[in-house]
């Protein structure tokens, strides 16, 4: 079951910032992504999201280029993912931070900024946005899971990409930060960016504009939340999600 509207998605149909066609990776001899087609839409904050294990970070890493596929197209602001032209076009925050301990933060989020082709104020920016004033000086290797988590995130941010793609960004931040992080995603898709955004906490599904709900390698579902609201007649995201779980696999009656 695909649940979608033809009006809150016809620009992403016609001006996509990534079109996905038959997407398959084989991860040894098991299926991970099954002919998984999809567009996403520019200038909107898309949520990605589903339990642990379902695939959402082998997508993410087909979108940027990361990933070997199996079989498929995965085309990224006009171009193959992956190729050189989009590299300092695509910011991506990995589940697992990507600093070096033995620099400070400051000296990471430069480093980063230095590979994108901007400069340091653009460092200074990137630090106040993820709130890191106070441990600028600080190495990362003395800073808490939450920090090490902030200072990758700033450091997708420092090069104003115009797709962001974070998997699972807000994981073990606290309740303030989140929700901030949150405004700040619904800015930059504002002023143009594209986000595209991992969660396994349906809940978070709340500050997306567009939905995409995986299972077991599987696209269960394109929707909105006022859409999935009303389609499952759940208030809860969590039971909305497992609604749609539970129709896609019900057993066909004859």
């Amino acid at each position: 079951m695909m649940i979608s509207s033809h009006d809150e998605f016809s620009q992403a149909a016609t001006t996509p910032a990534v079109a996905i066609d038959h997407l398959r990776v084989v991860r040894g001899k098991r299926p991970v992504l099954h002919d998984l087609s999809v567009r996403i839409v520019r200038g909107a904050v898309t949520g990605l999201l589903g339990p642990s294990g379902c695939g959402k970070t082998t997508l993410m890493r087909c979108i940027v280029g990361t990933q070997i596929i199996t079989s498929g197209t995965v085309d990224v602001l006009g171009g193959p993912a992956g190729s050189a032209p989009l590299r300092h076009r695509v910011g991506y925050m990995p589940q697992e931070p990507t600093i070096y301990d033995d620099l400070r933060v400051v000296d990471n989020i430069r480093y980063f900024a230095a590979l994108a082709g901007v400069n340091s104020g653009d460092a200074d920016d990137a630090i106040n946005a993820v709130d890191l004033q106070q441990h600028r000086g600080d190495y990362c290797g003395n800073l808490s899971g939450g920090q090490r988590a902030r200072v990758s995130l700033a450091c997708a941010l420092v090069g104003r990409p115009d797709l962001l793609v974070l998997d699972e960004p807000t994981i073990g931040l606290d309740p303030v930060l989140r929700a901030e992080l949150w405004q700040q995603f619904t800015d930059l898709a504002r002023r143009g960016t594209t986000l595209l955004v991992s969660s396994h906490v349906m809940d978070e599904a709340d500050h997306c504009g567009d939905l995409l709900l995986m299972r077991e390698g599987r696209l269960l579902a394109r929707t909105t939340p006022r859409r999935l609201r009303e389609e499952t007649g759940c208030t809860s995201m969590e039971e909305a999600f497992l609604s749609v779980i539970r129709r896609t696999t019900a057993p066909r009656a004859g």
